[in-house]
């Protein structure tokens, strides 16, 4: 539930340790500051003031802690990201306390207390492995891997039991949105919403102005907080939120009698995606999905190996054929030394294999709990956007949704299936109703 509160500013916050005497929070902002919990979302609107209202958190806390070596993280979806929006609030909001010290370089400052704030990216998240955290930020959770959170930085928690507070704005019924939902039925969690319309922050004539120049479902996402609206551009998410209309995302049985045929996209020092599909006539199962970073392929064979599928073809891009300087093998001759049945597709320009997709997603009933990530990806693969054109380009943002849309692309190029007579009935499912 989403509290109306009124948009006066509060007394300068004080802690224990500091006065941190620049820092004038709006009401709303401090009262949130004394309802936190040990993990919190917040899911708020532009313009809100959320990366002065998480320095602040984070300098607050930092500056209050006793232990030895404390450690608090800020992490934004890219490293730069986070130095163009955090760092000079983290100087500023830091700069009236005695003894302080910065690094340009290491994007950290020190407190005379020895604990320490920095920035991270969630684009390089594996560099977090081996740290700990007394407490850290996820700022714009919706842009990050969804991977981050429960595999990187909750076990860095641990050890100090530290708190987490996610922030940010919606990107569609993504990772973010279950988080949200999720926290608002855990009782040591805390949850909010704070749509434009209520906060108070802008004034009615700029939200009437934004609305007018926005689509409407621009407006509802960026200003009213609203993870129903679809993300801008984004080459699927129409598709797939008809898909669910339609109850063809939910539970899908595997049926051991059909074969079953994987798509790869092979990352080098990057992560590998692997989507599991089967077909009955023009009816396409996705039965399961696959992705994990930094592994070698005999860790992706044993997955396949540990699964109860019965394995047709193999689909991998065509550059699996290119020879390492290393060794002189190629990543093909390894797998087929794993026992795997490879079929290499030809180069095929990422226009032709988006379409691709975009005529088989409509056929396709999807599992909703083992092709998570991967569905959440899809959702969110979009095009950059030119800021000088004002328009979106022609190709695709490169980041963490990559690699399961170019797994998936694989599958549309190279899937078999039967080609249908005109006029000829679809083939009869194995069995029917679907579970849900």
């Amino acid at each position: 539930m989403t509290r109306q509160v009124k948009p006066r500013a509060a007394k300068p916050r004080r802690t224990a340790a500091v006065d941190v005497h620049l820092y004038a929070p709006r009401q709303h902002q401090a009262d949130l500051h004394r309802q936190l919990r040990r993990f919190n979302v917040l899911v708020a609107h532009r313009r809100f003031g959320k990366t002065v209202f998480c320095i602040n958190e984070l300098i607050a806390k930092a500056a209050a802690n006793g232990r030895a070596e404390a450690r608090y993280g800020y992490v934004a979806p890219l490293l730069t990201q986070a130095k163009d929006v955090a760092w000079a609030y983290l100087k500023r909001f830091t700069a009236p306390i005695p003894g302080v010290s910065v690094s340009e370089t290491e994007l950290w400052v020190d407190l005379p207390n020895k604990a320490r704030i920095r920035l991270y990216g969630a684009d390089n998240a594996d560099r977090l492995r081996g740290l700990y955290f007394d407490g850290v930020v996820l700022d714009e959770y919706a842009q990050m891997n969804p991977r981050v959170w429960p595999e990187i930085v909750r076990p860095m928690l641990s050890d100090r039991q530290g708190w987490a507070l996610f922030i940010g704005t919606p990107m569609g019924r993504n990772h973010f949105c279950t988080l949200y939902e999720q926290a608002m039925l855990e009782p040591d969690w805390f949850a909010q919403r704070f749509p434009a319309s209520e906060t108070g922050i802008l004034m009615d004539e700029e939200l009437s102005a934004a609305r007018r120049a926005m689509s409407a479902q621009a407006f509802a996402q960026e200003f009213e907080c609203s993870f129903a609206a679809g993300v801008p551009g984004a080459y699927y998410a129409s598709m797939l939120e008809q898909a669910e209309l339609e109850g063809r995302i939910g539970r899908v049985p595997w049926e051991p009698r059909l074969p079953v045929t994987t798509a790869w996209d092979l990352g080098i020092g990057d992560a590998t995606a692997i989507w599991f599909a089967q077909v009955l006539g023009q009816e396409i199962r996705i039965v399961d999905y696959y992705e994990a970073s930094g592994a070698a392929l005999a860790h992706y064979a044993k997955q396949l190996s540990e699964r109860p599928y019965v394995y047709a073809d193999h689909l991998l891009p065509h550059d699996v054929s290119v020879r390492e300087m290393s060794s002189g093998r190629t990543r093909l001759d390894t797998l087929r030394g794993l026992g795997l049945k490879v079929r290499v597709l030809p180069a095929q320009a990422v226009e032709d294999g988006i379409e691709a997709a975009r005529n088989l997603i409509p056929r396709c009933w999807i599992d909703a709990g083992r092709c998570a990530r991967g569905l959440d990806a899809l959702r969110l693969y979009r095009p950059e956007f030119d800021d000088k054109r004002q328009a979106f380009s022609q190709r695709p943002i490169h980041d963490w949704t990559s690699h399961a849309a170019d797994a998936f692309r694989y599958l549309a190029m190279g899937l078999k299936t039967p080609v249908r007579r005109q006029n000829e009935p679809a083939a009869e499912s194995i069995y029917s109703p679907f579970t849900w």
